[in-house]
């Protein structure tokens, strides 16, 4: 039995996640890790996709245990007629609902908004697809890698002279994940005011294509489209990465004139500082080989302990290009606790990302781990949705629910 929230700002509010990798289960994630009472409906047979995603240990997938934490688990099967009646009943005192099937879906198995509603007129209902619920896209399926490629980000990613580059993470369902959160929020504020709920139509292109910048409006207005620049910016120079004597790679921007300054100066270089161009990014972006070059010697002929030093001596910008397990150790990663030590009940404790965002009055917390397919089925159906246990014994006997 997990232990529901009784802290956070979004305590007494009950989230039903019916979504699968990515974005959806982000967005209740992010709802749960701030009180909300988060049920996770999964295939009672297959459970979500995510718990096949990345690495396990000892049979126990690692993913599924940051990005399912703080949420009951329930095995229900939705297409079946009883299992959807079971989902409804569920829904009747929900106030939020998440899912991510193809358009149509949800109303073939007689749960979409208008039914939904009927019951309970204040729910909310977030409905995330790659590319909408309406258009001549949206019948396609879509991944994060699709929308990546669409929304400008992979054209403008990667060497100039090589492919365009794809992350090697969920960006575009992270990215939409965090603006579901979001959306949410914004339709639980508005129904405090007129006691209504709503639909919410998310895709995943929306998001990263506003993450991307001013791609669009640059083609509207000036008929040009951004190439890749590699770890070079259009926009600022020195910007780049650079390798120290000992094999460490290091990333400075220099976003600010005054913080290019100090830089060009730390370097043994201030004579370009009275360079004409050098008084806006965009003019130092066109003279970047040369500050590449005086930067690069530089740091090239000291460890990365010795670079680091050195700027922030001088209140320049810089960072360590880090593993994993180097972020572990940082000392203000280590300060602001953005990393957290969680018990699992299975594995120990295990270290993840701590809440996104430090709240000072009621802040969120992580109550627990991602949790066993159907765990919490028999609790839930019977105290939220009053199920019988007669009802839960024939379902369970037809393979409708775990």
């Amino acid at each position: 039995m997990i232990n529901l929230p009784t802290d956070g700002p979004l305590t007494g509010l009950r989230v039903l996640d019916a979504s699968t990798i990515l974005a959806g289960p982000l967005t209740a994630q992010i709802l749960g890790d701030y009180g909300a009472d988060v049920i996770k409906i999964e295939h009672p047979t297959h459970g979500d996709g995510m718990r096949g995603h990345g690495l396990d240990k000892d049979g126990e997938p690692l993913w599924w245990k940051m990005i399912s934490r703080n949420k009951r688990t329930v095995g229900l099967y939705l297409g079946d007629p009883e299992g959807a009646e079971a989902f409804r009943a569920l829904a009747r005192s929900a106030d939020v609902v998440v899912e991510n099937f193809r358009p149509g879906t949800f109303e073939k198995w007689g749960l979409g908004y208008e039914e939904l509603s009927q019951d309970n007129p204040g729910l909310i209902m977030l409905r995330v697809t790659g590319f909408g619920q309406s258009g001549p896209y949206a019948e396609r399926p879509a991944f994060g890698t699709l929308v990546e490629s669409m929304s400008g980000f992979a054209h403008l990613t990667g060497r100039p002279d090589g492919p365009p580059t794809l992350p090697a993470f969920g960006l575009a369902d992270s990215i939409a994940g965090v603006a579901g959160a979001a959306a949410v929020s914004m339709a639980l504020f508005q129904r405090a005011r007129d006691g209504k709920g709503q639909e919410i139509d998310l895709d995943l292109l929306s998001p990263i294509m506003t993450a991307v910048g001013p791609g669009v409006i640059y083609a509207d207005q000036l008929g040009i489209d951004q190439e890749r620049t590699g770890n070079r910016s259009q926009n600022n120079s020195p910007r780049n990465t650079y390798l120290t004597s000992d094999g460490h790679w290091l990333a400075i921007s220099t976003s600010a004139n005054t913080i290019a300054e100090r830089v060009l100066r730390l370097v043994g270089h201030p004579e370009v500082i009275a360079e004409p161009w050098f008084a806006t990014g965009r003019q130092r972006a066109q003279h970047a080989d040369l500050l590449d070059r005086h930067v690069g010697e530089w740091i090239g002929i000291r460890t990365r302990e010795e670079v680091l030093a050195a700027f922030e001596e001088a209140g320049a910008a810089v960072a360590p290009v880090y593993r994993p397990s180097e972020l572990l150790t940082d000392p203000q990663v280590q300060a602001m606790e953005l990393v957290t030590t969680v018990e699992d009940e299975t594995l120990g404790p295990l270290k993840m990302q701590n809440v996104m965002w430090r709240m000072m009055r009621t802040p969120g917390r992580i109550r627990s781990t991602g949790r066993g397919l159907g765990e919490d089925t028999d609790e839930v159906l019977t105290h939220v949705a009053e199920l019988s246990q007669e009802q839960l014994e024939r379902l369970r006997n037809r393979g409708v629910i775990r």
